[in-house]
Order: C-alpha cells, then sequence, then structure tokens
C-alpha cells in the first residue's frame, strides 16, 4: 500500500470519528434540553396545581380540596347552579342528560287488559305512588315512540301493584306475567333480539319483586327497576335499577335552609318489622339527645306530629324495614332532615349519578351502636354542607304531572338511558 492512500484512509477515518462525536454531542445537548424542559413544565404544573387546590380549599373547609378543584373546574363551565359536585362527574351528566332528551326513544307494548293489570296505575299515592307516577309520566313524556323499530328500549307494562288489588295470589301473578311475557315474545321480534336486555318493567311494591321471582329469564335478562333493591332476592347492580320510593303527596311542604332551627340530634320512629329496627329501638328510645320511637307516632297525639318531627331534626335514621329500602328516605329529603343511611347492601337511588355522600351519612347495620357518637362527631361546618346540598337534591326525589326537568321520572329514565349503551344487536 503506498503512503498515499494510506494517508487518505487516516483522513477518512478521523472524518468519522468526528462525526460520530459531532452526532454523540448533539444528542446529548437534546436530551438534556428535554430534562430541563420537562422538569420546569412539571414544576409549573405543580405549581398552579397547588395554588389552584389552596385557594379551593380556602373557598370551602367542608370538602377536599381534590373534590373542591373539580367543582371548581366544571361548574363555571355551566350557565345554572343545577351541576354541582354533588353528582360524580358534572360534565357528563349534563352532557348526557340533553342528549337523553333530544333521542332517547321508548316503545311500550299495548297488549293486554287496561282495566286489570296492565298499561295503567291501580293508583299514584301513598308509599308506592313511584310506580303509579311512573306509568302515568311515561305517557306524558317526549320519550314515548309508536314505532318499535325507532325504541332503544322496551317497556313492559306489569302492573303487579293492580293485581294485589284484585286480591290475587303469588303463584297466580307469576303464571300471569309469565303467559304476558311469552304472547310478547311469540307476538314480537323484539324480546328474541336480546333475549330482553333491552326491556324493562317497574314495580315500587314488594310484589312485584315476589310476582316476577318465578319467571328467570325476565328477572335475569330484563331490567327491573324497582323500590326494593335487595341482592337477596336477585336485584343486580349496573342492569336493574333502584326506584326511589316516595310517599306522595307530602303532607307538608318542603324543609331547608334552616339548619339552626334543628335542634333534635336525630330522629326515627317506625315500626320494629326488622333486626335492624329492633336493635335501634332497644339501643337508643330512652336516650336524651336522639329522639327515637320503637313505634309508628299515633295520629292521636296530635295533627301531623310524626311529619313535623322532621322539621325538627337535623338527622334522620333510616333504617332498612321489611327489605333494605323505606319511603323515610325520601321522606328525609323533602323534608330537610339529612338521612342516615342505616342498611347493608342498598344501591341507593341514582347512586351512579348522584354521591351520595356530600348529602346524607351512610353507615353499616353494625354502626347502630355508636350512633349517637357518629352523628356528634360530624362537624359543624360538614352539617352545613350536608343540609345545603340535601335541598339541591329534593327536585330529584319529587314526582310531578306532567314530569319536569330533573325530577323523579327524567332521573329513571336517564339511568334507563345509560343502560341501554351496553346493550349490543
Amino acid at each position: 500500500m503506498t503512503a498515499g492512500k494510506l494517508y487518505q484512509q487516516l483522513q477518512q477515518q478521523q472524518q468519522v470519528q468526528q462525526s460520530m462525536c459531532s452526532l454523540k454531542g448533539s444528542l446529548r445537548t437534546l436530551a438534556i434540553l428535554t430534562l430541563v424542559s420537562f422538569t420546569y413544565l412539571s414544576f409549573n404544573s405543580l405549581h398552579s396545581t397547588y395554588f389552584s387546590s389552596s385557594s379551593s380549599i380556602s373557598a370551602s373547609s367542608v370538602s377536599l380540596a381534590p373534590a373542591t378543584k373539580k367543582t371548581t373546574i366544571l361548574v363555571e363551565d355551566f350557565d345554572d347552579d343545577e351541576i354541582s359536585d354533588l353528582y360524580h362527574s358534572p360534565r357528563v351528566f349534563k352532557l348526557n342528560y340533553e342528549e337523553m332528551e333530544r333521542n332517547f326513544k321508548i316503545f311500550i307494548y299495548p297488549d293486554g287488559d287496561p282495566n286489570t293489570f296492565y298499561q295503567t296505575p291501580r293508583k299514584m299515592t301513598g308509599k308506592y305512588a313511584s310506580e303509579g307516577y311512573f306509568f302515568q309520566n311515561i305517557r306524558e313524556s317526549r320519550f314515548l315512540t309508536q314505532d318499535p323499530d325507532q325504541a332503544h328500549l322496551f317497556f313492559i307494562p306489569i302492573s303487579c301493584h293492580k293485581m294485589r288489588g284484585k286480591g290475587i295470589s303469588y303463584e297466580n301473578m307469576t303464571i300471569i306475567v309469565d303467559n304476558y311475557v311469552e304472547s310478547l315474545k311469540s307476538k314480537y321480534p323484539y324480546w328474541n333480539r336480546t333475549l330482553g336486555a333491552d326491556h324493562f318493567f317497574v314495580t315500587c311494591h314488594d310484589v312485584g319483586v315476589r310476582a316476577t321471582e318465578g319467571v328467570p329469564f325476565l328477572i335475569k335478562n330484563a331490567i327491573r327497576v324497582v323500590c326494593s333493591p335487595s341482592y337477596d332476592v336477585g336485584f343486580i347492580p349496573h342492569k336493574d335499577i333502584a326506584l326511589p320510593q316516595v310517599l306522595q303527596p307530602f303532607a307538608l311542604p318542603a324543609g331547608g335552609n334552616d339548619v339552626e332551627k334543628r335542634t333534635t340530634l336525630g330522629f326515627w320512629a317506625g315500626h320494629r318489622n326488622s333486626r335492624i329496627r329492633v336493635i335501634l329501638a332497644r339501643v337508643w328510645e330512652n336516650d336524651t339527645e336522639l329522639d327515637i320511637s320503637n313505634n309508628r307516632i299515633n295520629r292521636a297525639t296530635g295533627h301531623l306530629v310524626y311529619q313535623k318531627r322532621f322539621y325538627g331534626s337535623k338527622y334522620c335514621i333510616c333504617p332498612g324495614g321489611s327489605q333494605v329500602n323505606s319511603a323515610r328516605i325520601a321522606d328525609s329529603i323533602h323534608y330537610g332532615c339529612i338521612p342516615v343511611i342505616l342498611s347493608n347492601y342498598y344501591d341507593l337511588p341514582f347512586n351512579d349519578i348522584l354521591d351520595w355522600h356530600k348529602f346524607s351519612v351512610i353507615l353499616t347495620e353494625q354502626d347502630v351502636y355508636r350512633l349517637k357518637q357518629i352523628l356528634k362527631d360530624i362537624p359543624d361546618k360538614k352539617l352545613v354542607s350536608l343540609h345545603k346540598n340535601l335541598v339541591k337534591v329534593q327536585k330529584h326525589f319529587q314526582w310531578n304531572s306532567p314530569p319536569v326537568k330533573y325530577d323523579a321520572f327524567h332521573m329513571v329514565m336517564y339511568d334507563l338511558w345509560l343502560r341501554h349503551h351496553v346493550i349490543k344487536y
């Protein structure tokens, strides 16, 4: 090899090494700049988050910082006071609700005898009024369609409450329900298309739960909208819906914004028709701060004495009765008395929409022995916050005819709207 060629090779190697060094240097410089930029941005993000949370905390000493911050971001996006952190996802609720109002369609099967078991409710009063109001409201609403091909869901208009009024036994009710659904399956193609997954029925009375238990394909496949969402009677969370048990008409106007006038720590009066109620009465009936009666207040003691006790109490104890539910919860909300849910495994009405911890106290049955101390340990600021939020949710637990925006009917419809999205066919 000549000296000239050797010199050229050495020059080429030096150029390659220089290029490699230059590339490594560039990459090193780029990495350093990236690290500095990321650090700077992360610091700014943490800095702004800290001050946003700090300002939110100073605005409300009741809620925790993350919840308050979420409200600060979301509420300002809405024009009205209807949306707040009372909802798990305020923005989602707002947008989904509006879409539901525009598009949701329900088809009601026209079959059945309207003078006996189907189509119309037995009555719209008393503690099972929710069933009657739903039957009435669905026909007064914009959701009704006469074209089943446009429907998102199909309403099976079974009124077991009306059957009870006719004195029909549970066994015969089950036969009637079974025969009715079988007739719908043979006459229409819609049940077989989804095995009933896009069908629903409504019953508030526990007789409806018992009457339909003997029709397995109905309770396992269709959406059950029931006032008694007890797991021991086959209630399936996230498929079925807990219907609020509302005793309407209310005897007295709604209470609220009067927490300073409420001097009784806690109130309950009712039948001892469950284990938890027996324990509640036995432990606390002689307490001087809790107003606990081991039986219903007799009307002879005065006009509307029972209802007036709600007005004077901070907290109203709501233990489950023969079923996990109780109309006392809706009574408490209406009269402005913070409900204390004393029950195990209760899928509360609208639980996937409303944050019940913002307007109620949720306990297990075992907490009954520490009930008074638990309530006394709640700070006054928290009490005021719960009471104010309770007033905000009253509209969700009120039935109207015709139905109005955000009332109990529309909240049930919203729950149905959520469920129809998971049905594919």
